[in-house]
């Protein structure tokens, strides 16, 4: 059994911020898999599936951010899930904007929302997806940019970002115990988030300019390509 986390804050007001891209990931699995993500428990939203069969549990702390870790670890001691098979989907501002990467374990990198995972299990070893969210203007405060909402041209880069993490995030469990992952299936895996920039997907990749100038504008467009590649 695996355990699949999104990170966020609850309620209307939070809803579609930086900071819930946990919660959407979540969100767009469970479409996915046609599972329910509404039983309250483990301070929690919970819901059940079966990914390439295996069961799991997909996960929304309720406890606001920076709690996470009491949701999380009272879900893992109900279900005896080990760290290592508890994946966990987060916000990334040192990510450019819908830019995914994958990592076995590591620090919390300065979440508050993984800090606590890290405080309540007691190790760092626990795999997870970070999620671009593109990082903050100048002389803006912190909380306030990661609560706050996407511009109009980042929501059709984040929605396109959010399928494909929901998709990394099957193809993780289908492939088997993603805590045993070595660097070069890391690299691998890290590798396929972005093979639409290469052979024949690369016209209608973000990764060439001129497609890329088409969908968001001169400015826009430019940038993301830059940090898209």
């Amino acid at each position: 059994m695996f355990l699949i986390a999104g990170l966020g804050n609850p309620g209307k007001e939070y809803e579609n911020t930086r900071h819930n891209a946990g919660f959407m990931v979540l969100d767009a699995l469970a479409d996915k898999l046609g599972a329910d993500i509404s039983e309250k428990k483990h301070k929690a939203l919970c819901g059940k599936a079966v990914i390439g069969g295996q069961k799991v549990i997909l996960l929304k702390p309720q406890t606001y951010m920076n709690s996470s870790g009491e949701s999380i670890r009272a879900a893992a001691d109900y279900y005896k899930v080990d760290p290592e098979d508890i994946l966990v989907v987060y916000d990334d501002i040192s990510l450019a904007p819908g830019q995914l990467r994958i990592r076995a374990k590591g620090s919390a990198g300065g979440h508050n929302g993984i800090k606590s995972i890290i405080a309540h299990l007691g190790t760092q070893e626990f795999p997870r997806v970070r999620v671009g969210v593109g990082e903050k203007p100048p002389r803006m405060d912190l909380a306030d940019y990661v609560l706050g909402h996407f511009s109009q041209g980042e929501r059709k880069i984040m929605e396109d970002a959010v399928k494909e993490a929901a998709d990394a995030v099957m193809e993780a469990v289908e492939e088997g115990t993603f805590g045993s992952w070595t660097g070069e299936e890391l690299k691998e895996l890290n590798e396929k988030l972005y093979e639409d920039i290469r052979g024949d997907q690369y016209e209608t990749s973000y990764g060439n300019p001129a497609w890329a100038v088409s969908r968001l504008g001169k400015e826009l467009g430019r940038l993301l390509c830059f940090l898209y590649r």
